[in-house]
């Protein structure tokens, strides 16, 4: 009965080949989704690594772990130290993880424009979560700035500082550029996503372009609001931010270390409308039963973007930041895409899948 699938079992493994300990161990090592569908629909070959099956459910666990073993190394913690981040959500929801599995406690300030979800779970993972006004980086009271001054009345304590720490690109480039490298055998002629910290596009980006000798274009996506766009097409001139997007935890009013420490070696970059993000959420979702939030469709949307740039037989690799679970009291709530004006972006045959009221 079972002489054929022992065939097929013999040429396929998990992700990682043998145990680990621990959920830091557990990070990273994720899949590299080859999405049919689309491309099928356009003749090149669109890849996205589902960062999602990373044990706290994000590419911000390589950041989260990453921020955390540097400061490890430094001796800057010790045994029952705190932790202290000023967080959209996502690493967060890794450093809380981190924290639990290494015995720190774990502060987090965030911007009290954040799903429901995020910070229900942020709380149930032992965190002190402080929502706090959404204010401008300039500002004193900005969430970075009041972690910032928090952890420094601490002893034992350090601010990660997720934006500016380039151990956060570091990781990156350890660990999620040489996976794709290797996924992709070293054949892949563009990777492109968004970015918030910088340091997934900025540690992936130089890894890729370091490998390939420059054949491998590295691009920006950028979500409405976002300044980044503008700063790469004009040659580094930083505009007023303006405008907003549904996409959380990506786009930018400023140049952050991480991101610094490879813009100027970015192919280019280009905004995405929240209008085609929201429309790929659903679209991923009929057509290749992945489940993933906004930002991962906006990837997925740039993605196509940019292999219809590259032509016909092009190879464009981007990242599936973290699952729709998180956002699906908005994504999928048709009271919700009423009040953002993205009704009449889902396709008529898509909207079966906005189920909430």
């Amino acid at each position: 009965m079972f002489a054929g699938l022992r065939v097929a079992a013999r040429k396929r493994g998990f992700a990682t080949a043998s145990t680990v300990t621990g959920f830091t161990e557990a990070v990273g090592n994720t899949p590299l989704i080859y999405l049919k569908g689309l491309s099928e629909q356009i003749g090149s070959k669109i890849y996205g690594k589902a960062e999602f099956q990373n044990p706290g459910g994000s590419v911000k666990d390589r950041a989260a772990l990453g921020v955390v073993r540097n400061a490890e190394e430094k001796g800057l913690i010790k045994p029952g130290g705190t932790v202290v981040e000023g967080t959209a959500g996502n690493t967060g929801i890794g450093l809380a993880h981190v924290c639990r599995a290494k015995g720190y406690n774990c502060v987090i300030y965030m911007p009290n424009t954040q799903s429901q979800e995020k910070i229900d779970l942020l709380r149930m993972l032992g965190a002190d979560v402080r929502p706090v006004a959404a204010v401008a980086y300039d500002n004193p009271l900005n969430y970075n700035h009041q972690a910032r001054d928090y952890a420094l009345t601490l002893d034992n304590a350090i601010w990660t500082d997720q934006f500016d720490n380039t151990a956060n690109a570091y990781a990156h480039y350890i660990s999620t550029g040489p996976e794709i490298w290797e996924q992709t055998q070293g054949d892949l002629d563009g990777f492109i996503c968004a970015t918030g910290t910088g340091g997934t596009l900025a540690g992936i980006g130089k890894y890729l372009k370091e490998k390939s000798g420059g054949k491998t274009q590295i691009w920006l996506a950028d979500p409405p609001g976002s300044v980044l766009t503008s700063y790469v097409q004009s040659g580094g001139k930083l505009t007023e931010r303006s405008g907003s997007s549904i996409t959380e935890g990506i786009g930018q009013g400023r140049i952050t270390e991480n991101l610094g420490t490879f813009v100027n070696e970015l192919s280019g970059a280009f905004t995405v409308p929240d209008e085609k993000s929201i429309a790929m959420v659903y679209e991923l979702l009929h057509t290749e039963g992945l489940y993933i939030g906004a930002s991962s469709a906006l990837n997925v949307v740039a993605a196509v973007e940019l292999a219809q740039k590259l032509g016909k037989g092009s190879k464009v690799a981007t990242v599936l930041c973290d699952g729709a679970y998180r956002y699906q009291s908005r994504l999928f709530s048709k009271a919700w895409l009423k009040s953002k004006g993205l009704e009449a972006a889902i396709p008529s045959h898509l909207k079966k899948y906005a189920v909430l009221d």
